[in-house]
């Protein structure tokens, strides 16, 4: 009988979340339900230093978002008794030993726990670079732990693994290196070797190596969340960083892919060697395809978080308005958090601050009278864009649209390019329609 698949995801708390991580979470995650297996969470935190609760908390929060449920979650910082009882075994089994090397004080040396390596060649096969050959002679007898109550994060991570049952082993390339030191621990703890994939790296827009330290803004799931793309399509997008499904060939619609699909159509044996490059048009895009498909009052919902504050507590601020002008918004941007400088700085502020339009933009304000007074006859409550419409149309074409319509639009929104006047007026409402126009005609 085939041992049940488990596979782990393994972040240490000394940073954000990674979007690489977050692409390593995701493809455990769907290897591990295809397979009816079991998807651990593990949080290496034995760097007790550099490990912090905020950090803590992030990747706890971001596996969340991203809706990667696992099936239970350890903490290295609690299985410190663990480690040190299997140092304790291979101590007495003369499979690691002790070491008198570092200098601390003159005269003072400190002692480290190394293994006994045996020089052994290698060779495992990995799901995506096939057969990789070390010669573990070249590592030496190598460090495992400063003492026995402080074990490396190699040596922990090959206990866990072991203990906990891991049979496939899904993480970045850059841990290639570190493979042969992990079987030769986990040869020496009784352990069978796991499955091994070793993903492609993830290379910012620029084709460098993506790093928290030189591409903080795009290097963190929190960041991508705060700059209002939904989870949904990080999700789609991450799948993307080095896979792509068969289908995408005959139908590029395929980029679009939710979790439920991902299940369907992964592959891990279809993951490039090659980088994946970050290309954050894409993601917008994928993002945008993903607002389409929220219904009004699920986009609301979500955009509302990211509207300025500022304007939700301006006098004249009505729901009623908002709920006109949010259909607006959603035509216009990539992500919610594009809201904040539309409202403010872009295409729509003007639906927030009366505009001051120029005489030179206006062009003429010889008809603004007429279409006021046309305006004026319609209900308060009443004031849509149709009726706006059939009350200022047939006269519109009868003086020349350009002449009645331009003007209107530019009374109403300042701007050269905006939507019709018709909508505006909606939204804006009566009242300020017609003291929009009244201001106008005085220019």
């Amino acid at each position: 009988m085939k041992p049940k698949i488990v596979t782990r995801i393994a972040p240490s708390p000394t940073g954000l979340f990674h979007i690489a991580t977050a692409r390593v979470a995701l493809f455990n995650y769907l290897f591990a339900r295809q397979n009816d297996g079991k998807f651990i969470f593990r949080i290496d935190d034995t760097d007790t230093e550099r490990s912090t609760p905020t950090f803590t908390k992030d990747l706890i929060d971001s596996m969340n978002w991203l809706g990667l449920d696992y099936d239970e979650i350890y903490y290295q910082s609690q299985r410190t008794a663990i480690y040190k009882a299997k140092l304790e075994e291979l101590l007495a089994s003369d499979q690691i030993y002790w070491s008198q090397e570092t200098e601390i004080k003159e005269g003072e040396k400190a002692e480290v726990l190394r293994f006994r390596n045996s020089g052994t060649k290698i060779i495992f096969e990995d799901i995506v670079h096939g057969s990789i050959e070390f010669d573990t002679a070249e590592l030496g007898d190598f460090v495992v732990a400063k003492d026995l109550d402080t074990p490396l994060y190699h040596f922990a991570s090959v206990v866990d693994d072991f203990l906990l049952g891991v049979t496939h082993v899904i993480r970045g390339e850059d841990h290639i290196s570190n493979t042969p030191r992990q079987i030769l621990m986990l040869e020496a703890l009784g352990g069978s070797r796991p499955t091994y994939a070793h993903l492609p790296i993830i290379l910012a827009p620029d084709k460098t190596k993506l790093s928290k330290r030189h591409h903080g803004q795009i290097a963190a799931v929190s960041e991508y969340r705060r700059l209002g793309y939904l989870s949904e399509a990080v999700v789609n997008f991450v799948a993307m960083l080095g896979w792509s499904p068969q289908s995408l060939k005959d139908d590029p619609n395929q980029e679009i892919l939710s979790l439920a699909d991902l299940l369907k159509k992964f592959d891990l044996s279809k993951t490039q060697k090659s980088g994946a490059i970050l290309n954050i048009e894409k993601l917008d895009w994928l993002n945008r395809e993903y607002l389409k498909k929220l219904t009004p009052t699920e986009f609301k919902k979500l955009a509302q978080e990211f509207l300025p504050t500022e304007f939700t507590t301006k006098s004249w601020y009505q729901e009623k308005i908002m709920d006109k002008l949010w259909p607006l918004i959603a035509e216009r941007i990539n992500r919610l958090g594009e809201i904040t400088d539309l409202i403010k700085n872009g295409e729509l502020d003007f639906f927030f601050v009366a505009p001051k339009p120029s005489a030179e933009l206006l062009k003429t304000t010889e008809y603004l009278g007429e279409v006021e007074a046309r305006l004026a006859t319609l209900s308060a409550d009443d004031f849509s864009a149709e009726k706006i419409k059939d009350v200022i149309w047939d006269f519109a074409t009868e003086q020349g649209r350009g002449r009645v319509l331009w003007p209107l639009r530019v009374a109403l929104s300042g701007l050269e390019k905006s939507p019709d006047p018709f909508t505006i007026a909606a939204i804006l409402g009566q009242t300020e329609t017609l003291t929009r126009l009244t201001y106008a005609r005085t220019i």
